[in-house]
């Protein structure tokens, strides 16, 4: 077994260097030659040089801890634009001292520009590991259009994904996959946060925050999103009749997403939303459940929403359970073939019977 050891270790070393001269070989600018992946060396300065001097290129971070003291900024203009790709176990860290209102990792946030025909006009964030360190946000897309983020786990971050203002309109046409999110467990964590319109959002699962996914732009599709409340937290433990898995403020569309015991599934601003097969669950967890409101649907306005399939999961009998709860009457929602245990629904909130087509 002895002798086994050094050809182990040999073919851990040699698999990280394929791996990084397989990057070269393409191409691509291997980061580690510029900077240290230490965990301890702050490389934020570093990076943001390594960035601006490489247009149209391909930056790939090897396995490794970067350790970030302010955020770095990818360009939106095309000319001058670049990809990040982290390999699975790149982490971008920030320093513990963190202060930044931004985001770790800016995309977009320098030279704006609305170009989606010149070349290097759809840039992307790729893999890795982005580390708030439980003080920072972790990634923006601050400007451009038709940005992509996947693969990329996002942990212990204020805020985990803020899509702003969209450089066409409003428009910002990205489009975000395979991305988990896990918050600081503060009161003001919220998993993401879209601001612009035209966006695509697929499989996600976010914990960790009291607000899973909230939207004032509207236009945007939410497929197979799973907000997890974590009342393993206690300031969230604390504030959570104030968790919203859902927060829509404009009107957005939803397939198969998933509220997971929040204290409110959606929350809608009064907009025309769209909702098909999701689900609002809860499990009946004893420091969740007595004394608790919990409802599906919360209507800060008029319901006017579109609603079909919905299954709506009570468990125990200690909460007082609503299905919709409407601020205003009038409104022209409806709800076709909902799944409930009725028997678990408080008699004196049923009023969601009126919009059952």
């Amino acid at each position: 077994m002895k002798s086994m050891i050094p050809i182990v270790m040999m073919a851990a070393v040699c698999g990280a260097q394929c791996a990084t001269v397989d990057a070269a070989r393409c191409g691509m600018v291997v980061v580690t030659d510029y900077v240290a992946a230490d965990g301890r060396t702050d490389v934020s300065e570093a990076l943001q040089k390594l960035i601006e001097s490489h247009p149209n290129r391909t930056l790939y971070f090897p396995d490794g801890t970067y350790l970030l003291s302010r955020p770095i900024a990818t360009p939106a203009e095309p000319t001058r634009s670049v990809d990040l790709q982290l390999s699975n176990y790149a982490v971008l860290k920030a320093d513990t001292a963190w202060t930044n209102e931004e985001a770790m990792v800016r995309l977009g946030g320098i030279y704006p520009a609305n170009n989606i025909r010149a070349v290097g006009s759809c840039y992307s964030l790729t893999g890795g590991v982005i580390d708030g360190s439980g003080v920072a946000k972790g990634v923006s897309i601050d400007s451009g259009r038709e940005t992509k983020i996947q693969n990329v786990s996002m942990k212990n971050v204020v805020v985990g994904l803020h899509i702003k203002h969209g450089a066409n309109g409003n428009s910002s046409d990205c489009d975000i996959l395979d991305v988990n999110i896990v918050g600081n467990g503060a009161t003001n964590s919220i998993g993401v946060f879209i601001e612009s319109c035209d966006n695509t959002l697929s499989n996600m699962r976010i914990t960790g925050v009291l607000i899973g996914v909230k939207l004032t732009g509207g236009g945007n599709l939410m497929r197979n999103l799973h907000p997890l409340f974590a009342a393993s937290y206690a300031p969230l433990r604390q504030a959570y009749d104030d968790s919203i898995g859902f927060l829509d403020l404009a009107s957005n569309r939803y397939t198969f997403c998933y509220s997971d015991h929040f204290s409110t599934g959606f929350v809608l601003g009064g907009g025309s939303s769209i909702l098909d097969g999701c689900i609002v669950w809860w499990y009946g967890s004893p420091e969740l459940g007595k004394g608790r409101k919990r409802t599906g649907i919360r209507c800060l306005k008029k319901f006017g929403a579109r609603v079909t399939n919905l299954e709506i999961g009570f468990k125990g009998t200690l909460a007082l359970n609503t299905v919709l709860d409407v601020k205003e009457e009038g409104g022209k929602g409806f709800l076709i073939n909902p799944m409930i245990n009725e028997k678990l629904v408080n008699e004196t909130t049923k009023s969601y019977l009126k919009y059952l087509r």
